[in-house]
């Protein structure tokens, strides 16, 4: 299998301005998520593919390569995860004539992400031969507890399931998309061009390992978790 790990990382995040190279627990952001890559077995490469020029060095100067800079049409607000994987595929096949059997996404925003998570993953492709394989948690709140409220201010339910178990301990399973990793098959990734395609499995990981920083209190949460475990 040996796939390639890209690890997308623009420079113009708004909502935490420079958060790929803030310190977390120590260490910039994005160190923890090319550490986890570098270490899991089976890895071949660990990409970066950013536009900005200290995230290259900081990604650097922590094993990962950074052969091109991402194009500033593929580093705005707008731009996809997708556009970025297939941008750093189409450079892979033109200039080192080279074409993965699959891609890693790892996005650099899941630092509690563990390599054991990401050998898991492979293990699931490799033995149900799947196409790709997700990174997903269970949801919590779950969604039976989920409500609207209206310009009222009423309360009613966002899932009308009638009738509702009694108690949490009888609510089926339910799980989201963590964000922390998705292994594809570029084939795959070309033809459908999205990272759940049909028939997608789910690489079943601990909550605790799926924060995905999105605010600076989940910035400072992660900060204080990772100082706390030295992970």
């Amino acid at each position: 299998m040996a796939p390639i790990a890209l690890i997308p990382a623009r420079g113009g995040s708004k909502g935490i301005p420079r958060k790929n190279v803030l310190l977390a627990g120590g260490q910039p952001l994005i160190a923890w998520t090319i550490a986890a890559a570098l270490a899991a077995p089976g890895v071949s490469r660990v990409l970066v593919s950013t536009d900005d020029p200290e995230i290259a060095a900081v990604a650097r100067a922590h094993g990962a390569e950074v052969p091109f800079l991402r194009p500033a049409a593929l580093a705005t607000d707008s731009a996809s995860s997708l556009e970025v994987a297939l941008h750093a595929l189409d450079w892979l096949e033109k200039e080192e004539l080279i074409t993965p059997e699959y891609l890693l996404l790892l996005q650099p925003t899941s630092p509690l992400r563990r390599s054991t998570d990401i050998v898991a993953a492979m293990q699931l492709a490799a033995t149900q031969d799947a196409d790709a394989v997700l990174g997903v948690c269970e949801a919590a709140p779950h969604p039976y507890l989920a409500r609207t409220v209206s310009s009222e201010g009423v309360i009613s339910d966002f899932l009308p399931i009638s009738p509702k178990p009694a108690t949490r301990q009888e609510y089926p399973p339910a799980y989201v998309i963590n964000g922390a990793l998705y292994l594809i098959r570029s084939a795959t990734l070309r033809a459908e061009r999205t990272f759940q395609p049909p028939g997608a499995l789910a690489c079943i990981m601990p909550v605790e390992r799926s924060l995905d920083i999105d605010t600076p209190w989940e910035m400072r949460l992660v900060d204080l978790l990772l100082r706390e475990n030295g992970d």
